[in-house]
């Protein structure tokens, strides 16, 4: 082997910064709204920092739109795949990827309305003036008397946004950490500046920041073990190791139960749910509404990416362990979610029960055809992830709006009777409901036979079986909320309803014009998540 010399030249890296223009378009504007924070005065941040970022997503939805029309067809036997691997290896932007990028963009424009709503607060935003404040100070309420505002929040969320964009078309492992903990840092921030019960804000957040990084460390010790096994971290060259090993590989289980950890973690898989619900009730309400819908999108195609392409050849050496988490999930949330008194904890739970019905999706581990016409394991949680993180934000939305002069009303009780005093909001909320439990005319309906369909196809008709029970069982407590806001007798004066801001009732009007069209006309959306094909290798 020659040694390099001050004449060898190094090659460069071949990259197509138009591929990776929508990711390239999330973190520059979230740079940008850092030098906006240090530049501008504290009057002016709060609009120019909104404007901003929404044409910053504004730029990186066309953007991802343009680059998803672009892709390259890829022939691969047995099955459909469009794009191409960029970056040196490091990003796959293909169907799947790209089409994800698109589906956190929507999210994180209509979660940006409900983040840049002053409505509700006097003027203010959802988030504290001053997070270093001591909850109860005469600091803190200065802050309030000076109207102070933190309008960091918004490049914070850009952040978080490019890193789960990465974290879903990530092809190697250690760019997959670095996306992980991206998007993961400004999330926990977020969830720790609450205008109002901030204790209780912080407290999510400590819960979170711990919880997660004893997860990170399990998906880092699991890369590690998988580079120990393959020789490499990228998810192709482990992919050939697996698929040509000759022994069970021990070395191999280890690393992908410890990568899986820190996977299920992220989408509140049982038994790695334990933060979810407190998270979601601790956290500023948009926070809650950004997490659930992104995080839960970006880390379910992680998850498929990284046991679809890496560890697709042992898939029945971890298809029997997803299929006991799937089950868990399902019943345990459902189960629990009868019992919570609080719309913003039963929401959690029944987030933790949708992450195991699109584990049922996923592990049936079905690519389809070649014809592309099938309903596979990849295009129906994309839909499903589309229509569930849709209707999760229009119901934390609607949450926001439910409220007194002590802030939310979260408290179920207390919303007795809400049909009468607001009925367009009761009945947004049901429509949200009803798409959650899966009844038909709603798009939630079709998610949920999208991946029962891909699982049966599968071969995994047990797990369909319990899932259908699961989701009669869990259709239990969100017909209950629908009987208390209509027909149920309120408490005193009935609850307190303020008066939606227009940004506010854009976003529940958008959710639930979603939520009714892709339930009654869910063709071309279908279309779109089957054309968009598998995962390239």
């Amino acid at each position: 082997m020659i040694a390099p010399t001050a004449d060898t030249p190094i090659p460069a890296a071949q990259i197509d910064y138009v591929a990776l223009s929508p990711l390239l378009v999330v973190a520059g504007f979230a740079v940008l709204g850092l030098v906006l924070e240090a530049a501008l005065p504290r009057r002016r941040r709060f609009l120019v920092q909104a404007v901003v970022t929404a044409v910053g997503l504004v730029i990186a939805l066309v953007a991802s739109v343009m680059v998803y029309l672009d892709l390259p067809d890829v022939a691969e036997a047995e099955r459909v795949a469009r794009g191409a691997v960029e970056a040196e290896g490091a990003v796959t932007v293909d169907g799947p990827g790209v089409l994800t990028w698109i589906v956190l963009v929507v999210f994180a424009l209509l979660s940006l309305g409900l983040f840049a709503e002053r409505r509700f607060e006097a003027g203010l935003s959802p988030f504290t003036g001053r997070a270093a404040d001591v909850p109860g100070s005469r600091e803190e309420s200065e802050a309030v008397t000076h109207r102070l505002e933190h309008t960091e929040v918004f490049p914070l969320v850009l952040f978080a946004l490019s890193g789960m964009m990465l974290f879903a078309t990530a092809n190697d492992l250690i760019t997959m950490f670095v996306a992980l903990e991206v998007l993961s840092l400004p999330l926990y921030v977020l969830c720790a500046v609450a205008r109002r019960r901030r204790l209780i804000s912080q407290e999510a957040a400590l819960k979170y920041f711990l919880l997660g990084a004893f997860s990170s460390v399990f998906f880092l010790y699991g890369a590690a073990l998988a580079y120990g096994y393959a020789g490499s971290l990228n998810l192709t060259l482990i992919d050939e190791a697996v698929t040509a090993r000759s022994d069970s590989g021990g070395l191999l289980l280890v690393a992908m139960a410890m990568i899986a950890v820190g996977l299920l973690f992220k989408i509140g898989a049982v038994p790695f749910h334990a933060w979810t619900p407190d998270v979601y009730q601790g956290a500023p309400t948009p926070v809650t509404a950004f997490m659930a819908a992104a995080t839960k999108a970006a880390a379910f195609v992680a998850l498929m990416r990284v046991f679809f392409v890496a560890f697709g050849g042992a898939s029945w050496d971890w298809r029997p362990t997803i299929w006991v988490v799937a089950v868990l999930t399902m019943v345990f949330g459902s189960i629990v979610a009868i019992a919570q008194t609080d719309v913003k904890r039963m929401l959690a739970y029944s987030s933790i029960a949708h992450a195991g019905f699109l584990l049922v999706g996923f592990s049936a581990a079905y690519l389809g055809v070649a014809d592309g016409l099938s309903v596979t394991s990849v295009s129906s949680v994309l839909f499903y992830l589309f229509v569930y993180g849709v209707a999760t934000i229009g119901a934390f939305a609607i949450v926001t709006v439910v409220r007194d002069s002590a802030g939310e009303t979260t408290h179920l009780a207390r919303w007795a009777g809400l049909g009468r005093q607001s009925p367009w909001l009761a009945g947004a909320f049901t429509l949200f409901m009803l798409s959650f439990a899966g009844i038909p005319l709603t798009a939630g309906f079709i998610g949920k036979w999208g991946v029962f369909a891909a699982a049966w196809a599968g071969g995994t008709w047990p797990l369909v079986v319990i899932g259908v029970l699961a989701s009669a069982l869990a259709a239990y407590f969100y017909v209950r909320v629908v009987v208390l806001m209509f027909f149920t007798e309120p408490v005193g004066d009935g609850p307190a309803v303020a008066a939606p801001g227009v940004l506010t009732t854009v976003v529940i009007a958008l959710a639930a014009i979603a939520t009714v069209v892709l339930g009654i006309v869910p063709g071309p959306m279908l279309d779109v998540v089957q054309h968009a094909g598998a995962f390239v290798r």
